[in-house]
């Protein structure tokens, strides 16, 4: 079964500041081991790219350094609002954190949010980190300014339920959900320990269900939220949040659509089509990925590419392996290992 080169619209790729976690070359290469040809990468790095000189020299080693294509977001920051009109001639969205966050971008208090809202061009995404509240306030932001506001890493009930009243009532939002909050549990939480600490935390049995329910309607993409900390990061006594995620995300879907819990088509439209339209992503000529969607094997069945060397998925078992990933032209990996190739 082939497909075209999958779309990770919200990945953590640690560059700059936080190296030894990951770096662009590992994170591309733990993405093209997931069948990911496009990813786009999260601004809250050291320092974080609120301004449009350290967003260009954390983009241009982007190109430089990666294996696939990367883009990355613009960061908003109550100290750089006037950046933003320069910085959306450039990058593809804005990041807006309204909520906990590993970094110092959270953005509080509705007059400064209002004004990021206004300043930001209304033909460009605003994603936002948006918990419980907070997602009610991003609706309401949609509503009143009738931009896009997509909504990252949606993980309760209640969200994925106000944002699908939202969508019935025509405003102009979207949003993503992850493999994590869609296959694992607070259960989950107390067995793996802090393995499994991420923003948002994992949620309840209920909470997965509905995120399940509304797959075939109201969630316009699947991310990975690749967020990789060593294991020696995990083990302190306040361990940084976040997983990675970006070597697991094809095979669990694939998973499930193996069970019949989603089509292959439904899978194409939340990986690629929608994130492509979303975000305005430019075509990647002669780009496919080959699966072998009958093949069963426990996961991982290669050694893991991403620096933090680690998975909670580590020992599932997965229907669904990757093959071969054709990178414009080129073919840059196969059967396990991501082949020599420069960036």
């Amino acid at each position: 079964m082939r497909f075209p080169g999958l779309v990770d619209v919200h990945v953590h790729l640690r560059v700059p500041g936080t190296e030894h976690k990951e770096d662009y070359h590992t994170g591309t290469a733990a993405a093209l081991a997931g069948g990911f040809t496009t990813l786009l990468a999260m601004p809250n790095t050291q320092p974080p790219l609120v301004t449009l000189q350290d967003w260009r020299i954390a983009q241009t080693r982007a190109q430089k350094e990666s294996l696939c294509d990367v883009f990355l977001f613009a960061g908003a920051s109550a100290a750089h609002i006037h950046e933003l009109p320069t910085l959306a001639e450039h990058t593809p969205a804005l990041k807006v954190y309204m909520d906990a966050t590993y970094g110092p971008l959270r953005v509080q208090g509705l007059s400064t949010l209002s004004s990021i809202m206004q300043t930001w061009p209304s033909d460009k995404v605003i994603a936002l980190h948006a918990e419980g509240e907070s997602v009610a306030v991003g609706i309401a932001m949609a509503a009143i300014y009738r931009r896009l506001v997509h909504f990252c890493h949606v993980s309760r009930k209640n969200e994925i339920e106000l944002i699908a009243d939202a969508k019935a009532r025509g405003l102009p939002v979207t949003c993503e959900v992850t493999p994590h909050h869609l296959f694992l549990t607070q259960a989950d939480a107390a067995r793996l320990g802090p393995l499994t600490d991420m923003r948002p935390r994992l949620a309840s049995q209920s909470d997965v269900d509905a995120l399940w329910q509304h797959l075939n309607s109201t969630i316009d993409c699947i991310a990975s939220d690749h967020a990789p900390h060593t294991l020696a990061e995990k083990a302190q006594a306040d361990p940084p949040p976040g997983i990675p995620g970006l070597e697991s995300t094809l095979p669990l879907m694939l998973t499930a659509a193996a069970e019949g819990r989603v089509s292959y088509e439904r899978l194409l439209e939340l990986l690629y089509h929608n994130p492509r339209r979303i975000f305005k992503l430019p075509a990647q000529s002669d780009t496919t990925i080959e699966v072998d969607e009958k093949a069963s094997y426990i996961f991982p069945d290669h050694p893991l590419y991403t620096k933090c060397g680690w998975s909670p998925f580590t020992g599932c078992k997965m229907t669904g392996r990757l093959i071969s990933v054709i990178f414009k032209g080129k073919e840059i990996f196969r059967d396990g290992k991501v082949l020599p190739t420069k960036p």
